[in-house]
């Protein structure tokens, strides 16, 4: 049985990294926990001016995934870690991908989350799955398909109410009130 608080997964992430054979330097990695993201397992970030490395794990993620396979989250940060640490800057190029590699850390993670808005070609069988209202959720008629060239139409993943304007994503956004 893993963590079953967040204090408890920061706890048991942070005795985890400890374990893992590369070189940061622990005093200078703060963790944090995020119930906000829904798109990305966790994320490293870098104050350039104190040099203090954050790293923001994703308790949805924790609970979708289970522990086994949230390692390899703890993993993946730290190769970020370890790259602002030592070169002030992370990416996921070449050096990330050997460094990901000798750790046994994914590249990516997979879906945890569902999308709450789905984005689709009126012509085409394109589509895009959309978590947050983007401009293109909220203003369809003034986007086209990267693939074809036609309008956008979207769907409201839960309730199936579909829009292709602003206005009809205002009273989308009106009707769903709180079920948004």
């Amino acid at each position: 049985m893993g963590p079953e608080t967040r204090d408890e997964l920061l706890d048991a992430a942070e005795r985890y990294a400890r374990t893992v054979p590369i070189p940061v330097d622990f005093e200078r990695i703060e963790w944090e926990c995020s119930d906000r993201a829904v798109r990305r397992a966790g994320a490293c970030l870098y104050d350039h001016r104190t040099e203090q490395v954050t790293i923001r794990l994703t308790w949805e993620a924790y609970r979708s995934f289970g522990w086994d396979e949230f390692t390899g989250t703890i993993r993946h940060e730290l190769v970020h870690a370890w790259e602002f640490q030592r070169f002030s800057e992370s990416g996921h190029g070449r050096r990330f991908k050997a460094k990901a590699r000798e750790l046994d850390a994914p590249r990516h993670c997979r879906s945890f989350a569902d999308a709450r808005l789905r984005l689709v070609c009126s012509s085409c069988d394109w589509e895009a799955r959309r978590f947050r209202a983007s401009e293109a959720v909220k203003r369809p008629a003034e986007r086209r398909c990267g693939s074809c060239g036609s309008r956008y139409r979207v769907e409201h993943v839960e309730s199936g109410r579909r829009w292709r304007t602003h206005a009809g994503y205002l009273v989308a956004r009106r009707k769903l009130d709180g079920d948004w």
